[in-house]
């Protein structure tokens, strides 16, 4: 079970930074900029490095390569999304589409907030019992040899 909840978080990471590496980055800084949380330089920043930063801890948690960092990352990332979600929920920003997983897959941000909200709570778990989520994974491998 535990091995099957890493790769759905992992795939999660990956999907949606594929959806925005994929496309032009100002699709997602159009998307980052909806949110009106940075001031500008941040927005460019966040647009050009966070799909990189999910694809990176995506890959990691996926193939189960330095476990414990890359759910750590998750959860922060998880983290991260909550609040911003969050905080445009609670300000009533008109946002139709989240933009978490770019052109490809379009959630509202009330959906989005509980997906990520459960996200959290089951990379927590996973850091909770990470010998068992370690199994199969490169970890597992790499402490064998």
């Amino acid at each position: 079970m535990y091995v099957i909840l890493r790769i759905i978080i992992g795939s999660i990471f990956l999907v949606s930074s594929l959806g925005k590496i994929l496309s032009p980055y100002q699709n997602f800084l159009y998307v980052v900029q909806a949110y009106q949380l940075l001031p500008s330089a941040g927005e460019v920043l966040a647009a050009q490095i966070f799909p990189w930063i999910e694809l990176i801890i995506g890959t990691f948690v996926l193939l189960g390569l330095w476990t414990p960092w890359a759910l750590r990352g998750a959860l922060v990332l998880f983290g991260i999304f909550v609040v911003v979600v969050g905080q445009a929920l609670i300000r009533g920003l008109p946002l139709e589409n989240c933009g978490c997983f770019g052109e490809w897959i379009h959630l509202k941000p009330q959906t989005v907030i509980i997906m990520d909200s459960l996200s959290l709570l089951l990379t927590y778990l996973l850091l909770r019992k990470l010998s068992h989520t370690k199994k199969f994974g490169l970890d597992s491998y790499f402490d064998q040899v």
